[in-house]
């Protein structure tokens, strides 16, 4: 069997996103889980590109890899006030900081990995998180005149006429939706920078220089064209894993395969309670990754 001089790019946003809905629970739950996972995705994609059976603990995968590269972009470690909760917001001893300065320690001490990290920019301001809440509080605007009138009836009239019920309903709405707002509906406005740039460089790096003859990308978006393009006129082999996540028509001519390292996500309850961890810890692959 010829050794395979393969490179896997993993967009790590965009990994963390999907595995939760590809994996059970605590192959997904910490830092380490997920360090291991995204080891045993590409130790699958290598296993499955050579053809490899046997003991996945005897397996000689790494031999066929030339570097795994991870991206991502370090936490923002900036400070903002909150408008709802009018108190100061120390970003870099957020959870989500904490875990991912541990996940890329994890993933250091992974054989063959390699970090590539952007930064993380403040675009502008807060953000409702929620699309629902955002339609909600929209709609409040349709309502404005409500205050209008009440306004209009205090400076027109010492003694204004009670306001009729149904005005008064309306009003009370707006006043609920604004109350049930809650800091955690809220984010602010932040930005990746250098991220898809670095995917790009290094995916035109390593097919000018020769260094690989297979690239498998994990990520959903599809800024990634334009080196791939590059790769595949140099004859490198180019592979997209999507996770499973549904791609446009048009990208499979620009890719050499779509394949994906874990098995199809269940949507069926019964399967998912079928599901169970093994019982090794260092077993090659979560059991919904299983073949």
């Amino acid at each position: 069997m010829r050794t395979r001089r393969v490179a896997i790019l993993i967009d790590g946003g965009f990994f963390l996103k999907r595995l939760s809905k590809l994996v059970p629970n605590q192959f997904c739950d910490t830092a380490e889980s997920v360090a291991h996972s995204a080891y045993l995705l590409c130790k699958r994609h290598v296993r499955q590109l050579t053809g490899e059976r046997g003991d996945p603990k005897r397996s000689r995968w790494l031999d066929h890899v030339y570097r795994l590269f991870y991206y991502d972009a370090s936490p923002f470690d900036g400070i903002a006030h909150h408008p709802i909760s009018n108190q100061q917001v120390d970003f870099d001893k957020s959870d989500e900081a904490k875990f991912r300065r541990e996940l890329f320690q994890h993933l250091r001490k992974k054989r063959k990995f390699a970090l590539r990290l952007g930064k993380v920019t403040k675009e502008d301001g807060w953000h409702v998180r929620k699309t629902d809440i955002t339609k909600k509080l929209l709609r409040t605007r349709e309502w404005l005149h409500l205050f209008e009138a009440a306004i209009n009836r205090s400076i027109d009239s010492p003694a204004p006429d009670p306001m009729r019920a149904e005005d008064a309903a309306q009003l009370q709405k707006i006043v609920d939706v604004w109350h049930a707002l809650s800091p955690d509906d809220l984010r602010l406005g932040l930005r990746q920078k250098g991220v898809d740039m670095r995917i790009g460089i290094d995916i035109t790096t390593l097919t000018l220089k020769k260094q690989v003859d297979t690239i498998i990308l994990v990520t959903g978006d599809s800024d990634f064209v334009p080196a791939a393009k590059v790769a595949r006129r140099e004859g490198v082999e180019f592979i997209l894993d999507p996770m499973w996540q549904s791609v446009n028509d048009d990208l499979h001519e620009h890719v050499d395969g779509v394949l994906s390292g874990f098995s199809r996500p269940r949507t069926n309850r019964a399967d998912e309670a079928e599901s169970t961890a093994p019982a090794d810890p260092e077993s090659e692959t979560p059991p919904q990754a299983e073949a």
